[in-house]
């Protein structure tokens, strides 16, 4: 799949040195997120951005064992624990490692931060990063991107190009907020009961999708998960998903970007990434695995889809509104 988008960051970064030769260097704006945000490890890691992207590891807890987000041994023990209904749970970072990643940032030269989280309606790591923001040495602008998946990792993407191409703090947290708010998150789960047991779909929601044996669209909006869809059958509602997908992407303008996301199902993910590859072949498209803080949520075999555009581009296409799915509404967890 293209990922055009990360080369590009790497090569604004070198020119951003290019034109700082031999002039006094410009502050420096850090950008911190959490591992919801389902960046590439390739890019996190990169040398392009390793000096001013922190990643904050959210944990999820499979029976009485704590497990870190990105270890084989944790997506193994999940995919289990998953099949099987055992008990799985997630947390919120702690208020002390975001605490640590501002201050490695003041350390590495960082005169502010920008911090960008998934949405405070899925999850209180937002307020964990507001609180450890108080204490931190220098100015941290904490955001909530009402997103989740790539939806926050294509903000934070922008936003750290425009901190490499030596943005204000300012600049750079309205290039994550700009993408953010352009961001679409729609993604389909064979069982909502996963999503019921973690409170993140209504008891009455889940039920019904058990019982009539529904098969449903979802998306997250104004940072909630609502149904969008009722389909009955997996093959109706991936046909769905990717009409829709199509329809959001042919009405936006710019640069835009999509990540399939999965988790359980790599070869269903790069149908669906094929399938949207040929209904719109000019969007920066890469397929990556849901995070497993995430994935414990949505449960096997989730396909998601997360589409961004560029900074000043137009807004998300508004796709119809949930049906008469009882209990649509999503709570917060």
């Amino acid at each position: 799949m293209n990922v055009d988008w990360l080369d590009k960051l790497g090569a604004r970064a070198k020119r951003g040195r290019l034109r700082e030769t031999g002039a006094a260097p410009a502050p420096r704006v850090g950008v911190v997120t959490d591992s919801a945000a389902a960046l590439p490890e390739n890019w996190a890691r990169s040398a392009e951005v390793t000096d001013l992207v922190r990643v904050v590891s959210m944990p999820v807890m499979i029976g009485d064992q704590i497990y870190s987000e990105g270890t084989d041994r944790m997506i193994g023990a999940l995919a289990l624990a998953l099949a099987q209904g055992s008990d799985v749970r997630t947390s919120r970072p702690s208020p002390g490692q975001f605490e640590a990643a501002y201050a490695e940032l003041a350390a590495a030269g960082c005169s502010s931060i920008v911090s960008l989280h998934l949405s405070g309606e899925l999850s209180g790591t937002v307020d964990s990063a507001r609180l450890a923001a108080r204490s931190a040495a220098i100015p941290v602008t904490v955001m909530d991107t009402a997103s989740v998946a790539m939806g926050v990792g294509f903000a934070v993407s922008a936003a750290a190009e425009t901190a490499r191409d030596g943005g204000s703090a300012s600049a750079v947290a309205d290039a994550g907020r700009a993408a953010a708010g352009s961001a679409s998150i729609l993604f389909y789960v064979p069982s909502l009961d996963q999503l019921r047991r973690g409170g993140r779909i209504s008891a009455a929601a889940g039920w019904f999708g058990t019982l009539f044996a529904v098969k449903p669209i979802l998306v997250v909006r104004e940072g909630k998960v609502v149904p969008l869809e009722r389909v009955r059958s997996a093959p109706r509602a991936l046909a769905r998903l990717t009409e829709l997908v199509g329809q959001d992407i042919a009405g936006r303008t710019g640069r835009v970007r999509a990540a399939v996301h999965h988790f359980g199902n790599e070869a269903e993910a790069e149908r669906l990434a094929g399938a949207i590859a040929d209904t719109a072949p000019d969007v920066e498209l890469m397929i990556c695995p849901l995070p497993a803080v995430l994935a414990a949520h949505a449960g096997l075999g989730v396909l998601a889809v997360a589409i961004a555009v560029d900074s000043g581009a137009v807004p998300p296409v508004q796709v119809p509104g949930p049906d008469a799915v009882p209990g649509a509404g999503m709570g917060s967890g």
